[in-house]
């Protein structure tokens, strides 16, 4: 009988009992910081390149407007943004331009996404890349695909990623090309 009223006395002293309990909220919070500071790693690597590809394509376009007379063409807009921007990785192998015309009476909407560059499939040449006459408004996309520097574990995993593993970002730019004296 002596033994059943010493069984809740040992409970209670159980209960208050606060060794260990360190190690149970480190167990339970040490994923949760791990996963926050691997996540704002990897989102401060995709603004940083978001930030240099805006750059890169906004003084390319600003080349484009400035410039005398002189049509560049698709590979020197990209070797131009690619420059401009300077830290994106691989940017000549990764960038992908799309440039439309605009109609400005009748623009409403962005067209649908552009194409990226997807290096698991055979290599596709540029969607649209048209040279507009004086006074036309033109749209200039560019889509950079880069690889998550964390790929498995924070944000790099929730990022979509094509067949080989690499994620996209776009950025676009809107001008009018200049009458040719």
């Amino acid at each position: 009988m002596n033994r059943l009223f010493a069984i809740p006395r040992t409970l209670r002293r159980w209960r208050r009992d606060e060794r260990g309990t360190a190690t149970v909220e480190f167990a339970i919070m040490f994923p949760l910081f791990v996963t926050l500071f691997l996540s704002s790693v990897e989102l401060g690597m995709i603004m940083f390149r978001h930030a240099m590809l805006e750059r890169g394509l906004d003084l390319a376009v600003r080349d484009i407007r400035l410039g005398t007379g002189s049509d560049p063409d698709h590979d020197d807009i990209k070797d131009a943004i690619c420059n401009f921007s300077g830290v994106l990785p691989q940017c000549a192998d990764n960038l992908r331009l799309e440039m439309i015309r605009v109609d400005p009476r009748t623009f409403a909407a962005l067209p649908a996404e552009g194409d990226c560059i997807d290096h698991s499939e055979e290599a596709t040449p540029v969607r649209s890349f048209l040279h507009g006459g004086a006074n036309d408004m033109m749209l200039l996309r560019a889509c950079y695909v880069f690889s998550p520097v964390i790929p498995t574990s924070g944000l790099g995993y929730y990022l979509e990623v094509d067949g080989a593993g690499n994620a996209a970002m776009f950025a676009t730019s809107a001008f009018v090309q200049e009458p040719s004296s």
